[in-house]
Formats: structure tokens, sequence, C-alpha cells
């Protein structure tokens, strides 16, 4: 039997977050004159570009220009993980090269972000894209994290049912997601401490403790 290993991006392959948080800061300080800090854009993360600036400039009493601001954003967001790159997680490429090797896993990107800036990630990733079977992107969804529509569209995709899937997040919103889709979730606590992220099946601090025998023992346990 084929099993179906699916990993979020951002915060998960790709140490992203403090980067996307940094594009927005730049982004709202250069076209509406305003000072945020990452912390103002932690309960939008995993809910994908809009709702991430729409979000504090609800809570800061302004109207936005969401598509110039995503724009702009994305042009900051480019600019700063080039030159990071290479912006892979310790561990990242390892676990997606045992599990695609082992020839049991079927391996899939559910991301809220768009494709562009999806592409982009990987690309500063250095992580190749043939190793996924399926790429789900937030513009491929209607409804974006915690609604678990884009973990059932990855499961749908590799052709895996959800209960033989594992999911990899790292964001609240992401483990939700991932549970309502009926998918086991390994949390990453790269974005949010263990204790934000306890409705996940395991927790993990770094991507090596993921090997296969817990990938397997997640799938086939009850």
């Amino acid at each position: 039997m084929k099993y179906g290993l699916i990993f979020d991006v951002d915060g998960v392959l790709a140490d992203t977050e403090s980067c996307i948080a940094e594009a927005s800061i730049r982004m709202f300080k250069d076209l509406y004159g305003v000072d945020l800090s990452p912390e103002d854009f932690r309960p939008f993360i995993g809910t994908g570009a809009v709702r991430y600036v729409e979000g504090p400039a609800e809570g800061l009493g302004i109207a936005i220009d969401t598509e110039r601001a995503i724009a702009v954003r994305h042009d900051n967001f480019v600019r700063i993980i080039n030159a990071r790159a290479p912006i892979a997680f310790p561990g990242a490429k390892a676990l997606i090269q045992a599990a695609s090797a082992s020839g049991n896993w079927k391996l899939a990107i559910a991301t809220s972000s768009p494709r562009m800036k999806f592409e982009e990630t990987l690309k500063a990733a250095q992580i190749p894209f043939n190793f996924f079977t399926a790429i789900i992107t937030g513009d491929l969804v209607t409804h974006k994290k915690p609604h678990p529509e884009i973990y059932q569209v990855a499961a749908d995709t590799l052709r895996v049912p959800p209960e033989a899937c594992v999911v990899v997040e790292d964001a609240v919103t992401g483990v939700a997601a991932a549970k309502a889709a009926g998918i086991k979730c390994i949390a990453f606590t790269s974005s949010f401490p263990a204790d934000r992220l306890r409705e996940a099946d395991h927790i993990v601090d770094s991507l090596f403790e993921i090997d296969l025998e817990l990938l397997h023992d997640l799938v086939a346990g009850p």
C-alpha cells in the first residue's frame, strides 16, 4: 500500500516565517506609514496571503489595497529569501529523499501560499520540485486553513485515503486543518511552542526527529 506524506512549506520545509513577517512589516511601513512587529502577524500564520495582510490592517483600523499590498510584500519577500538562500530547514531534504527513496510514500505540497510565492520559496530552499507527486497551493482552493479543504485535495490528488496520510505542519491553523481532514499530523515547533500545537498526533523540535519508522507508526496506529 502507498502512503501519503504531505508538507506545508513556510515554517516546515523553508525557514521563511521571519522573512514573511519582515516583508510585510516593510510593506506596511512603505505604503501606510505604520510600524508593526512580527507578533502582529503571528495569529495569521498559515491562513494565506490575503488574511495575513488584512488581519493586522483590521487591527489597526485602516483600509488597505490588498492586491497592491500583497504584490509589494511579494517583491520584498523574494529579495529577502534570495539574500538568505539556501533557506531549507535542517533535515528537510534528508526527510524528503528518504521518504521518496523508500518507494512506500507519495509526497505532496499543501501550502496556503499562491503558486508564484511557493515557487520562489522552494527555489530559495534548493529543494527539487520533482520529488512531489502533487502540489496544491492556496490559489487552487476556496477555503484556507484551518478549513480542511487543502489537505483533502492533496490526499485526493495523491489518490491515497486520508487515514493513510501524514501531514507535517508548523501552524496552529494547519494542524487544525489536517485533523479536520482526518489526517495524522506531525507538528514542528518552528513557529509556535508545543503547547499551542497539542492537537497534533506528534510534536518535534527538529525535522531530524521525523523518520520512516515514526511515519509508518502514525498511519499504522489507531
